[in-house]
């Protein structure tokens, strides 16, 4: 290893131990709040417990599958254990391990967090909007560096012990699938106990959101921390490894100071976000949003600033860093206008807002209407920034134009450098919902209510602009990683020939209109929309079970609507929890096992256009999913707030429609989806030399 590269790796490990004494800066800071209210305590005691014991479960059904494939994987990966190259499969399996591990503490920590932060949120609320927003929003902060902290230090260790590119894939691969999983599993939790709670609530009786009469109130609040919480950061800390792997792949394959260049740039974006995250502050105007927003501005100036010094101290390309910060404002664009078409404060929602007014089939037409026509600035915003990536590194091409193809995955790892801050800004979501609850749950007021329900909403703002980021990452993500699958293939060709393998050639693109390729573009299209059907079938057949217990219960014990009895909470945590793990395994074997057949049936021209098609689709309904359901949650909440009737109205009747349908939409399937697309990439990568030997369109 080069001294110039060593030296930045244990930079860039000094600075992910920052990142974690920040965040227990941060942690004690929140822990530091009064919490002096008993029914708050004792409903948030509630919520921990149901969170706690749903990711117990789901972890111990994923630690079964995570065995399964580690042992598969010492088997066969790299190359067949039989072949005597016995330490490479060790440190591919290791690597994997530590992968899930490191993955299912970035769950872990937030969960530990947000169910403490939301106590303390509802609580600072009695001071005024700014105590409680600065409150949630370093609750948030603690997963965003712990998470980010986490992730950079385990590719950096890997790196470092192994300086293998295979072995980063592997650890990738053990984060994206565990992330996969713990998505999907977290989002069909809370969007069973959401839809349940508002159907029976809202729609049937008539009650508050979070009136603690509804059976089914605690595991709504409960599904907030393990889906937009434990869920969310496994997935930002897949697409943030997933990133800095495709990029190492690539450096390694160059040689020369590439592999510093990457943690280098890696590292300022976690610095960058420390210093955004500490100088987040509400100012007078006591607007959260734009509280938010300008924290996320300020860090991706910092970061614009201190990498543009970095690359010319270090004497690095600038063409490079021209790709990077492409990625970087790509990225801020996005945000931009996903806020566009899910604020409530703009066009779009009020729009809907006003079609409620006729019924809810006007809702549903006007949020598919807004959905789709929101994909396109987001779609050429991705392809402008892996073109202007390209194009701008091409003079730096070798003949296989592998400069271009690196500088479009640094424009993945400028996106997402400032990672740490959008993580703070989607885990304040769910701690301010909880707070809100918790508030009305609690007695704390009028006030208080209106204090957190404002918090909440620009919550929900900010966690559709993170949704649309984290979407467009993964985007310039799988591009670069299919790339990465390249110039594996290219590396497993001339591994190959040097063996004795005749008739085999390298690849420098791939060909659309081979029927081998198209086939594989036309199945992998279609996978994202199997995979989106089965997760929001899961939600359904749940939700359907809750709303029966919720009916149950009120029949069976008249005083829980009357106030004088206390509902069975435990029992709609129990069947949304029960149904989650029953539902999430298909949806992901089948991705997975998808991309077998595909590749062992059309090899590694087959795969090739597989990603290409699994990527353009699930970008579009992923897209289409999350802000649709944005639109729909904030156009409810924009009605509630007293407009186009206000509570129980017509349009709110139907808003709640809306929402009911954009619930599995924004917070199960689209979501769930970038993390399919890493996976499938991830696995071609894997298995490319397997792929490229054994396929059954080679025997003709």
């Amino acid at each position: 290893m080069e001294p110039k590269t060593l030296f930045i790796l244990i930079g860039t490990i000094a600075i992910t131990l920052l990142a974690f004494g920040f965040a227990f800066f941060l942690h004690r800071w929140v822990q530091k709040q009064p919490s002096s209210n008993e029914k708050i305590a004792k409903v948030g005691q509630l919520i921990r417990n149901g969170a706690n014991t749903f990711l117990r479960k789901e972890y111990i059904a994923l630690a079964k599958f995570a065995g399964i494939v580690a042992i598969l994987i010492f088997l066969f990966l790299p190359s067949p254990v039989w072949k005597g190259q016995i330490l490479d499969n060790i440190i591919m399996t290791l690597a994997y391990i530590f992968g899930n591990i490191f993955s299912a503490l970035a769950g872990k920590v937030g969960i530990f967090v947000s169910t403490s932060a939301n106590i303390k949120t509802a609580e600072a609320a009695k001071k005024g909007i700014r105590p409680s927003f600065l409150t949630g929003f370093r609750g948030g902060a603690v997963m965003g560096m712990a998470v980010v902290g986490a992730s950079l230090l385990g590719v950096a260790l890997i790196f470092l012990i192994t300086g293998m590119g295979t072995a980063l894939l592997g650890f990738s691969f053990g984060a994206s699938s565990l992330a996969l999983f713990a998505k999907a599993g977290g989002g069909i939790f809370t969007k069973t106990a959401d839809i349940s709670a508002d159907l029976v609530g809202k729609v049937e009786l008539g009650i508050p959101e979070d009136d603690p009469r509804n059976p089914a109130v605690i595991a709504d609040n409960v599904g907030d921390n393990v889906g937009d919480v434990a869920g969310m950061g496994a997935d930002l800390f897949d697409s943030h490894v997933a990133s800095l792997s495709a990029a190492l792949v690539m450096a390694i394959a160059l040689g020369g100071d590439n592999p510093a260049l990457v943690f280098t740039f890696a590292a300022i974006g976690l610095f960058a976000s420390i210093i955004g995250v500490a100088f987040s502050k509400m100012g007078k105007n006591d607007d959260p949003t734009l509280a938010l927003n300008l924290g996320t501005y300020v860090t991706t100036a910092i970061y614009a600033v201190l990498t543009g010094i970095a690359t010319w101290l270090f004497d690095y390309n600038w063409r490079i860093w021209g790709a990077t910060i492409i990625g970087l404002l790509v990225g801020v664009v996005i945000g931009l206008t996903t806020d566009y078409f899910t604020n409530d404060a703009r066009r779009p929602v009020r729009n809907l807002a006003k079609a409620s007014e006729s019924g809810p089939a006007f809702t549903i037409l006007s949020g598919v209407s807004y959905g789709f026509l929101s994909v396109l600035p987001a779609m050429i915003g991705i392809g402008l920034s892996a073109l202007g990536a390209y194009l701008i590194c091409e003079p730096l091409n070798t003949p296989d134009h592998n400069y271009a193809m690196f500088g479009v995955s640094m424009a993945a790892v400028g996106m997402l450098s400032i990672v740490g801050m959008i993580i703070s800004n989607d885990a304040y979501g769910p701690i301010v919902d909880n707070a809100r609850g918790l508030a009305e749950m609690g007695d704390l007021g009028d006030d208080v209510v209106e204090i957190t329900d404002k918090l909440d909403s620009a919550g929900n703002t900010v966690k559709a602009v993170t949704k649309g980021f984290s979407i467009g990452a993964a985007g310039l993500t799988v591009i670069s990683l299919l790339f990465a699958f390249i110039t594996e293939v290219n590396t497993a060709v001339d591994n190959l020939t040097a063996e004795g393998v005749t008739g085999l050639t390298k690849f420098k693109y791939f060909d659309i209109l081979d029927p081998i390729v198209f086939f594989g573009i036309l199945v992998g299209a279609a996978i994202p929309a199997v995979f989106s059907s089965l997760l929001m079938l899961g939600v359904d057949r749940n939700a359907q079970r809750m709303v029966q217990e919720i009916h149950r219960q009120f029949q069976e014990n008249p005083g829980i609507m009357e106030g004088t009895s206390e509902p069975e909470y435990d029992k709609c945590i129990s069947i949304a929890t029960t149904g989650a793990l029953r539902e999430l395994i298909p949806a992901g074997l089948f991705a997975i096992i998808a991309t077998l057949v595909v590749g062992f049936i059309g090899g590694v021209n087959a795969i090739g256009g597989y990603l290409l098609g699994n990527i353009v689709s699930g970008l579009l309904i992923s897209l289409f999913m999350s802000n649709s359901g944005g639109l729909w949650d904030n156009g409810k909440k924009y009605i509630e707030a007293g407009n186009h009737g206000g509570k129980g109205s017509v349009a709110h009747k139907a808003a709640v429609v809306g929402d009911t349908v954009g619930d599995p939409f924004k917070d199960t399937a689209g979501p769930s989806i970038n993390t399919q697309i890493t996976v499938v990439s991830l696995v071609a990568s894997l298995l490319a030399v397997a792929f490229l030997t054994w396929n059954i369109v080679s025997l003709f």
